[in-house]
């Protein structure tokens, strides 16, 4: 029997193919503790064939070709770090792992369609790819083992929506599953987030997604910038972005779980955030935590030694600046996503600003519950202002 392509998460027969193939691992792990190899490589074999074959089979060959050079490309890295100009065969290096995302961003830009290099997941593997250069360069990580580099990068759960996981954390549960005791906890996880995302993905995402977003769309493109229907788009948008987002990252969580993996989270009620920098900290968090870690702590590291500035909180500034409009450019090359980052990075520039200035004043502000639920009500609406830029309806707007 012909198995028929799935998008990952987007149909209850993907559960459905997926829970089947799930229960000798969970059986396993159950009763003995230990997980078969095999069966999981085999698993992921025909994951990915259900996800990339048929008529997206040109994305397939571009997944096994990409993986295949990253592994390379790792591998002469680790080999040759040790050499005297190291500093410029890890740039290189970095500069070669995200060649083939820069070629699928710049392609539609200069030619106005899709790269066939591209393939659905092809962002969170490369961040994966950078962040294991990164971290040998570091020392944090000393040996390299192509196949397991392999198997974290084809963990076929979160291989198409995240979250991004660490290498060194992925390798140690891939090596040491957990105890029967563990994974009865493990599994109780795994059911309460597949449950919270069903809930989030197929009904409160359906809702806001397929039921209010096609009519308030409407509404704010009849009606323009300054509407009710604007407005109501703003807020439904935002809800819909968030619910359908958490829903497939708690399926792959729930389903990591499943396979005896502790994958971190990836939001954590961002919308309950009481400024813009702790909505960074529960608003994607693997995506937020990787930049952070990988770009701008080490931007401003450079910056502070160069001492290219010497004002610490233009550095600070500077480097969000940069931070935002890279993850704009990351989504892709339009204005509006430029936009969004550069808007961010302002949010966070006044937020410091601010807690600057509450610092050197002689009387505290007050804090209490009420300033609280101010703040959250505050970033929530500048959040969803975001979004509303995100969405490009206002370049639609503009076409018409």
């Amino acid at each position: 029997m012909m198995i028929p392509h799935m998008i990952p998460y987007a149909n209850p027969g993907y559960f459905l193919w997926l829970l089947v193939a799930m229960i000798p691992m969970v059986v396993l792990l159950l009763v003995k503790g230990v997980r078969w190899q095999w069966y999981q490589i085999l698993v992921t074999c025909a994951v990915l064939y259900v996800s990339f074959g048929g008529a997206l089979w040109q994305q397939g060959v571009a997944l096994i070709g990409y993986v295949l050079f990253q592994t390379l490309l790792v591998y002469g890295y680790h080999k040759l770090r040790q050499q005297k100009n190291s500093s410029g065969l890890f740039y290189a290096a970095v500069c070669l792992a995200i060649l083939p995302l820069t070629f699928v961003k710049v392609t539609p830009f200069m030619t106005g369609h899709g790269s066939i290099m591209n393939f659905l997941g092809i962002s969170y593997l490369t961040f994966k790819s950078v962040q294991l250069i990164m971290e040998m360069r570091d020392g944090m990580v000393k040996t390299y083992h192509p196949w397991r580099y392999i198997q974290f990068l084809l963990f076929f759960p979160t291989i198409s929506s995240g979250p991004i996981d660490r290498y060194r954390r992925f390798e140690k549960d891939l090596l040491h599953p957990p105890s029967k005791e563990d994974y009865l906890v493990y599994l109780e996880k795994g059911v309460s987030k597949l449950m919270l995302g069903l809930l989030y993905k197929f009904i409160l995402g359906y809702f806001f997604g397929q039921v209010l977003l096609p009519v308030v769309t409407r509404e704010a493109l009849d009606h323009g910038f300054l509407s009710w229907g604007m407005l109501g788009y703003m807020y439904v948008y935002s809800l819909y972005l968030f619910f359908d987002f958490a829903g497939y990252s708690l399926f792959a969580i729930s389903i990591s779980n499943f396979m005896g993996y502790d994958t971190p989270a990836n939001f954590n009620k961002p919308f309950l955030s009481p400024n813009i920098k702790e909505f960074w900290n529960r608003w994607h968090m693997s995506l937020s935590f990787w930049f952070r870690d990988y770009v701008y702590m080490r931007l401003m590291f450079t910056l502070l030694k160069k001492k290219v500035f010497k004002s610490r909180i233009l550095a600070s500034n500077v480097g969000y600046f940069a931070l935002f409009l890279l993850m704009g450019v990351w989504h892709g090359l339009t204005w509006y996503y430029l936009l969004y980052g550069a808007y961010h990075a302002s949010l966070i520039c006044i937020n410091d600003a601010w807690l600057r200035w509450k610092k050197k004043r002689s009387q505290p502000l007050p804090s209490n519950r009420w300033t609280k639920a101010l703040g959250i009500g505050i970033t929530f609406h500048a959040v969803c202002f975001s979004f509303l830029i995100f969405s490009g309806i206002l370049a639609q707007l503009g076409c018409k």
